[in-house]
């Protein structure tokens, strides 16, 4: 029987030192080291993150690193989860659209993934990636896949004057979640100078036609709505009672980072909506433009079958036609002809159908 004064197995006894934490080995393509307060963030140097310093005993001050890729942080995940470590295909719809995840890997260790989204204006396209953070004891392990810009954006605002709020790693994960969702609302306000481009081009006298385009931004539309709406549905998860504090975000920042995005994705509705509305409307141009021409046809066509009529009737072969042997008939019959063309002219362009 077990003495119950005696310490379990695997847990140390009172006095002891806890075990340190497990750290995963990664190459980092660039590190910073973020201590606590203002003017804290600091370049550091990627080949020393495999030894974690005694300044890392405490959660004061925490190294930032970048990873080369997706697959480096999901690597670094495994090594320090207690059990089966994230994959691919957990993190994707399809092996194609990205999903977002908040997963708790290990006791201290927490998997952020979320997808990014950015805009380029030459070819009106939404374009999206994935961001990656491993949080955890004294270390912060981040990659990118994409052309979001994600670690340019949080660099700035960690390093940005003024006293800051939270953890190192809080103030990590909120220049991320910031830096991700500033992101999207550059991708409304491209695609909303798209979408007032494309009604110029609707009421445009040149008549270009913009179904293709009206199509095209509303299936791009769709592509950042669907890279937004994860967002929402998993950062909340931050807010988890058994997340650690100190990788947990400030909840009122996260209030408003899901307002924010709500409020992004109130006006990707507002301009599908504008986009249908323009669709309808250009179809009842097509329709008007095609009464139009039908109208211009059946003028041109009354017009056209008068002297046909006025020849039909003097090519008869009846012997009593006085304008058969008249002298003047010949002109006669010209001078009507051409007399009730001007005629119906003038009456179908007063009307307007000419």
């Amino acid at each position: 029987m077990t003495n119950p004064t005696e310490p379990r197995t695997g847990t140390p006894p009172d006095g002891a030192p806890a075990p340190a934490p497990r750290r995963p080995t990664v190459r980092a393509v660039a590190a910073w080291t973020v201590e606590p307060g203002a003017d804290g963030v600091h370049p550091a140097d990627p080949g020393t993150l495999d030894t974690p310093g005694d300044r890392h005993a405490a959660r004061a001050t925490v190294t930032w690193a970048r990873l080369e890729d997706l697959d480096a942080v999901l690597d670094a995940a495994a090594q320090v989860t207690t059990g089966v470590g994230p994959t691919r295909q957990d993190l994707a719809r399809h092996n194609r659209h990205p999903l977002a995840h908040v997963r708790r890997v290990a006791a201290d260790w927490l998997l952020l993934v979320t997808p990014t989204a950015w805009f380029t204006e030459s070819d009106r396209q939404v374009h999206t990636g994935q961001f990656a953070a491993l949080l955890g004891p004294g270390l912060v392990l981040t990659a990118e896949e994409g052309d979001a810009d994600v670690h340019a954006i949080m660099l700035d605002k960690v390093a940005a004057p003024g006293d800051p709020h939270g953890s190192p790693v809080q103030r990590i994960v909120s220049a991320a979640v910031l830096a991700i969702v500033g992101g999207a609302s550059q991708v409304e306000l491209g695609l909303g100078d798209a979408v007032a481009d494309t009604e110029r081009v609707v009421f445009d006298q040149q008549r270009e036609d913009p179904v293709e385009r009206i199509y095209d931004l509303k299936r791009e539309i769709t592509e950042a709505r669907r890279a937004l709406m994860p967002v929402t549905a998993e950062l909340p998860e931050l807010l988890d009672p058994d997340v650690p504090d100190h990788l947990g975000v400030n909840r009122r920042m996260l209030e408003r980072v899901v307002t924010t995005v709500e409020r992004i994705d109130r006006h990707l509705d507002a301009h599908d909506d504008l986009l249908s509305d323009m669709l309808q409307v250009h179809m009842t141009q097509v329709s008007v433009r095609q009464n139009e021409d039908m109208r211009k046809i059946s003028a041109w066509a009354a017009i056209l079958v008068y002297p046909t009529i006025v020849a039909g009737v003097y090519g008869m072969n009846f012997r009593n036609m006085p304008e058969l042997h008249w002298a003047f008939g010949y002109p006669f019959a010209l001078a009507l002809m051409a007399g009730g063309c001007v005629v119906l002219y003038r009456v179908f362009k007063r009307v307007g159908w000419l």
